[in-house]
């Protein structure tokens, strides 16, 4: 699998040049050691020698180095990208960065330690709102959908009761006309009977 596929999240969040440095990295050692964990292993450590992680991405270091004991005695104990071989003023002003405090009382073990736990806060913070966005995203495309839905249902019904009023009003005038009609005769033969019954008296 090509190693851009494979990218971590910190480094997609960092300079390109980092992350060619791992693609490359990783690459190399995939043809030599095959897919798996040394092979990232030693994509991070050659990113490491030319980059240092603050927060939740990489930034390229002053000068290029190890970064800790882990890359030089491959004991695999690492400081999780801090530059541990920095000056003490270096990791003040990470640490400042990161909003680390009680800073400037810190010896450099401590401040390489509170550096590694502010990256791994900033680290998880970034992958939590990336998740959110996604899940809100997908929701509010959902519910355009339905509303798009429901309105052209009201609307296609709403049209339908208008023509069924229509109809109505249509089918009222033909109705009256028949009406008037038939009893028109009954009143006139009424006013013919009477003359009858009028003529009948005078006889007698």
């Amino acid at each position: 699998m090509p190693a851009v596929e494979e990218l971590p999240s910190t480094i997609k969040r960092s300079p390109k040049k980092a992350q060619n440095t791992w693609i490359k990295a990783h690459d190399s050692a995939v043809k030599e050691y095959g897919e798996g964990r040394r092979a990232h292993m030693t994509a991070f450590a050659a990113l490491k020698h030319s980059f240092e992680k603050v927060g939740d991405h990489w930034e390229a270091k002053d000068g290029k180095g190890p970064s800790d004991k882990g890359a030089t005695d491959r004991s695999g104990r690492t400081e999780e990208g801090v530059d541990a071989n920095a000056s003490k003023d270096h990791l003040m002003q990470v640490a400042g960065r990161l909003g680390v405090t009680g800073r400037s009382r810190m010896t450099k073990p401590e401040l390489v330690e509170a550096i590694k736990k502010a990256n791994r806060s900033a680290t998880a913070k970034s992958r939590s709102n990336g998740k959110a966005s996604t899940k809100s995203t997908g929701t509010k495309s959902t519910g355009t959908k339905s509303t798009g839905t429901k309105s052209g249902t009201k609307a296609a019904s709403s049209s339908k009761s208008g023509t069924k009023a229509t109809s109505k009003v249509k089918s009222g005038p033909k109705s009256s006309p028949k009406k008037s009609t038939k009893s028109a005769p009954k009143k006139s033969t009424a006013k013919k009977s009477t003359p009858k019954k009028a003529s009948a008296a005078k006889s007698r």
